[in-house]
């Protein structure tokens, strides 16, 4: 009998198996995310995703309830299949057999699905945005447990004795936009106003300033926030708290409609209009090296 994975790999095309690491990775995407981010149509993604739940079945769905009536699209994550795609890609161990199944009771119960999905929408709409602009490009994205991993952001280089450090500064995501050469690292800070009061946001700060003593990598922090309003007494805290590294703010898609890498991130002590992502590269600081 022929090895699962072997029979399903040759089935399976670049962007199945790009699709399958950030699963792997990020854990849960919606079908919308999913579509924006990797296919021309969300029709034809729809057709695709379908085939890799019930033809090849390395994916699983789940639709959950909306409080008020109705469901919410389709949220994709690994099958056990998947799972072992992924690793044998990877060059990992086999994985347990159950894995698949725990991590989707995990993601399916956690109260913080939303902030999840919010994170990774993010991310999907960059690249998205990548996908149909040419000279853009995400060249990284890391989730929150990367960015926690002991020596994380040390590169090719760098003295590692001197990174053998667990970041304070507790990202939601980091990731490394390109623009037309120009390159910006960032940490991602998504609030979805559930955070009370905004001075914990500006705490966060603090972690932030550590870790650029360390890395001597000033990369800049984005709060994507959830209103104008929000925004704005963010911009009132970080003011009042005195902070000066680099913060630069926008609204969510949801609301604004505009993806994050158009001009709508108001970078905060700087009278200027709203800038574009790749425009928040700081000339003083040390960019590194992509993943």
């Amino acid at each position: 009998m022929a090895d699962p994975v072997l029979r399903v790999q040759s089935q399976l095309t670049t962007r199945d198996l790009i699709l399958l690491g950030w699963l792997a990775d990020h854990g849960v995407l919606t079908s919308f995310q999913i579509a924006h981010a990797l296919f021309p149509s969300v029709d034809y993604a729809q057709e695709r995703l379908r085939a890799l739940t019930q033809q090849l079945g390395v994916v699983d769905r789940f639709r959950p309830q909306r409080p008020d009536g109705g469901s919410y699209p389709y949220h994709y994550v690994l099958a056990q299949l998947g799972v072992e795609v992924v690793a044998a890609q990877r060059g990992e161990e086999l994985p347990r057999k159950d894995r698949a199944r725990k991590r989707r009771w995990h993601l399916t119960r956690r109260a913080n699905l939303p902030h999840l999905l919010g994170v990774n929408g993010f991310f999907t709409d960059l690249a998205g945005h990548a996908r149909t602009h040419p000279g853009t490009a995400l060249t990284r994205w890391w989730p929150a447990a990367r960015c926690q991993q002991t020596g994380a952001f040390a590169e090719p280089g760098d003295d590692v004795s001197a990174f053998a450090y667990t970041p304070r500064s507790r990202p939601d995501g980091h990731g490394i936009w390109v623009e037309d050469g120009q390159r910006v690292p960032f940490f991602l800070e998504c609030d979805l106003g559930t955070e009370r009061p905004l001075s914990r946001l500006v705490d966060k700060i603090h972690g932030y300033h550590d870790l650029a003593d360390v890395t001597g990598r000033f990369w800049p922090v984005l709060f994507w926030l959830p209103s104008p309003l929000r925004e704005r007494h963010l911009h009132q805290e970080l003011t009042a708290a005195g902070v000066r590294y680099p913060v630069a703010t926008a609204v969510h898609r949801e609301t604004t409609g505009m993806n994050p890498a158009e001009p709508v991130w108001r970078l905060h002590r700087a009278a200027l209009p709203p800038l574009r992502l790749a425009n928040l590269a700081l000339p003083d600081s040390d960019s590194g090296q992509p993943a």
